[in-house]
């Protein structure tokens, strides 16, 4: 390293890692305690150069959760998902539907922001992926809704571009749940601001989403 650099950090073999993030995921019996397990993680570097834990907002007994990327800025100063401009968008999308943040449950597959809003990489999708997966699981929504393109190719475990999966109905089942949610992918509302022609197609999701609540009750 050159002089007077910090010495790289030593960093757990993958395996470790996962074994890591799945046993205390599992051991988590309820949001608090997942929120303390994600504090006492070790395997994600971005803990380190984030400001904050973004763990969740909204109502944890909703019927509907949406699942995003990663934080961006103003979420890690905040330390709430979905508080600047796309989550504004995103709170105009639901109250169109007749829902505020109250009524939903928001989160995303990272919990730390990824320096200079960068995408995640594999790595640390990997390393955190056993905490949403337990994070959906406690929730139980009777919806789920993937935001953008990596929380859809995520979760789903596809291959195509959100612009195919978007507006599609898929049974996903969070770890050993007993049954699949049902869920959709739409485009994540960081997108539709640099993209406004796309908001006809989230539009026709967030009506898909209401309809689908609507049926269930």
């Amino acid at each position: 390293a050159p002089r007077g650099a910090a010495p790289a950090p030593i960093l757990a073999p993958r395996g470790a890692i996962a074994d890591d993030a799945r046993q205390l995921a599992a051991g988590a019996a309820d949001l608090g305690a997942l929120r303390d397990a994600l504090n006492r993680f070790e395997g994600c570097a971005l803990k380190h150069t984030a400001t904050n834990l973004v763990f969740a907002d909204g109502g944890p007994d909703a019927e509907v959760m949406f699942v995003g990327e990663a934080p961006g800025a103003e979420e890690d100063r905040k330390g709430l998902p979905f508080v600047g401009a796309s989550g504004r968008l995103l709170d105009r999308m639901l109250s169109h539907i007749g829902l505020d943040r109250s009524d939903v449950y928001i989160s995303n597959i990272l919990n730390w922001r990824p320096p200079g809003n960068r995408n995640p990489t594999a790595a640390e999708i990997a390393a955190c992926m056993p905490f949403i997966e337990r994070h959906i699981q406690l929730v139980a929504p009777r919806v789920l809704v993937l935001l953008g393109g990596t929380a859809a190719k995520t979760l789903l475990d596809r291959k195509e571009g959100i612009g195919r999966l978007r507006g599609h109905w898929y049974n996903y089942t969070p770890g050993d749940s007993p049954g699949p949610i049902d869920t959709i992918a739409t485009f994540h509302p960081a997108y539709l601001l640099r993209s406004p022609a796309q908001k006809r197609g989230a539009w026709l999701d967030f009506l898909a989403i209401k309809a689908r609540l609507n049926a269930a009750r």
